[in-house]
């Protein structure tokens, strides 16, 4: 038997630790993982000496070519592959009558799958979709069954904007979404304080950035959080908590969590690595909703990732222009910021360079934890039989971010000036070089839709052997 191709010389890097070792690759997947020397001849051989092998990054919280981001499907994917992002899962919107809003007239769910599957046409890495409620609109519970049989199981809703629920029908679709065994994803912030405050704000001319992380402070995630945690685990519902960012609301999340069958959560590179002095360094530019906190707020996320209460990083990547940004107040700003490019590398330096801590750990939280918790049962590892979505990341390489070299359609990048040491030097998907020392080398249309089942939950514990 002769393989597609064979990597050897490097480091193989799972959520369970670190072991030198070769992965044989063919027709899209890993078929033997093991001694170089044992592993059939390939068509080609890599020579990853001196790298880390690792899972491709699954990132299960992205905005692409919709109202939150300008980014195409191919400038967007292009972005993850030079980052070693190889799935994402981006939003399936149904239609609403708003201000924000896209769309003239409400529509459904199925029909915001649709949009994206046509968009995600110019893919050059894998993704999937979670279906976005906007409405309170009863009918769309009888959607549901549907948008899972088209391979989108888990669905978000929010508790502020003008698309935001109230907690009385978020209970409500929590009971049928709970029947099916679909997964809740939810932005948690209470609105009407959220609205107050920036309201007085607007009044009192408080347009500096500053005054931003002030309008969203923490009590308000955490009071939202609270109810949303408490409705799920009444209804049986199994509960994902997007881009938590402070202390306050992960101790919520944790007073509730028991084993991780039911109440799971994540946390972004950016609250991980930047507290809020970066609005007077930046300006608009890293307005993100919740807000970048305070140094303690990093300091939580890791002591919740360690202890595995905060299962999941993600990015919560949303690409804009600088004409979106650079504006008088901060309320007329664009909310979010981009990152794929450079979320595993940046959350590598801080959790391993910075910390001291495993490289498997960020292997765990970035790769193998979000695909179980989603039901992408072929991604996050490096396991024969799954696809062969593999990273060569070059552990000793230090670089400077610079936005000149955004794949992204934004000229601007949060993290502008950070030196870094490690890199991601090669990309495969599915067995395809798409990405090679941060150059697009793959075609457009190699990504594609990955349906997923509904996936059951057990206990989430830490897989690693050791910290």
């Amino acid at each position: 038997m002769v393989v597609d191709r064979i990597i050897t010389g490097g480091t193989l890097v799972t959520a369970e630790g670190s072991a030198s070792g070769a992965i044989a690759i063919d027709d899209g997947r890993i078929v033997a993982v093991g001694d170089a020397e044992n592993l059939p001849d390939a068509e080609e051989t890599v020579d990853a000496t001196g790298q880390f092998v690792i899972p491709g990054a699954v990132d299960v919280h992205v905005h692409v070519d919709d109202m939150f981001s300008v980014d195409s499907y191919e400038t967007a994917t292009g972005a993850a592959a030079a980052g070693g992002t190889t799935t994402y899962i981006d939003f399936a919107w149904q239609a609403w009558d708003g201000d924000l809003s896209l769309w003239d007239e409400p529509g459904t769910l199925l029909e915001g799958v649709e949009r994206k599957r046509e968009k995600g046409a110019d893919a050059l890495v894998d993704y999937g979709l979670h279906g976005a409620i906007t409405r309170e609109d009863p009918a769309v519970f009888d959607e549901l069954a549907d948008v899972i049989d088209a391979g989108v199981t888990s669905f978000k809703m929010f508790t502020t904007y003008e698309h935001g629920l109230s907690n009385g029908f978020m209970r409500r679709a929590m009971e049928h979404i709970a029947e099916e065994g679909a997964v809740g994803v939810f932005h948690t912030e209470d609105d009407s304080v959220v609205e107050e405050l920036t309201a007085r704000f607007k009044e009192e001319g408080k347009g500096d950035p500053e005054w931003y992380p002030k309008s969203r402070p923490d009590y308000v995630e955490a009071m939202a959080a609270d109810d949303a945690v408490r409705m799920a685990k009444e209804t049986g519902l199994q509960y994902y908590g997007i881009h938590t960012s402070s202390r306050a609301a992960a101790d919520v999340i944790d007073s509730y969590r028991e084993d991780g069958s039911q109440i799971r959560a994540e946390t972004c590179t950016h609250y991980c690595t930047l507290d809020d002095s970066v609005f007077e360094e930046m300006g608009n530019l890293p307005m993100i909703a919740p807000p970048i906190r305070k140094p303690d707020d990093i300091e939580a996320m890791f002591e919740y990732i360690r202890s595995g209460t905060l299962d999941v990083v993600s990015t919560d990547h949303c690409g804009y222009r600088l004409d979106q940004k650079e504006v008088d107040n901060w309320w007329d700003s664009a909310f979010g910021a981009n990152a794929l490019q450079v979320s595993l590398p940046v959350f590598y330096d801080e959790a391993v360079n910075r910390r001291g801590l495993d490289p498997a750990l960020v292997v765990e939280v970035m790769c193998t934890n979000p695909a179980r918790t989603f039901g992408l049962e072929g991604k996050g590892t490096l396991e024969p039989g799954t696809d062969a979505d593999v990273v060569l990341f070059d552990p000793e390489e230090t670089y400077t971010i610079d936005p000149a070299d955004n794949h992204s359609v934004s000229e601007f990048s949060i993290y502008e000036g950070r030196e870094l040491q490690g890199k991601v030097t090669k990309t495969f998907v599915r067995g395809e070089l798409v990405a090679a020392d941060g150059e697009i080398v793959g075609e457009s249309g190699h990504g594609e839709f990955v349906s997923r089942e509904v996936p059951e939950w057990g206990p989430a514990g830490h897989t690693r052997t050791a910290e």
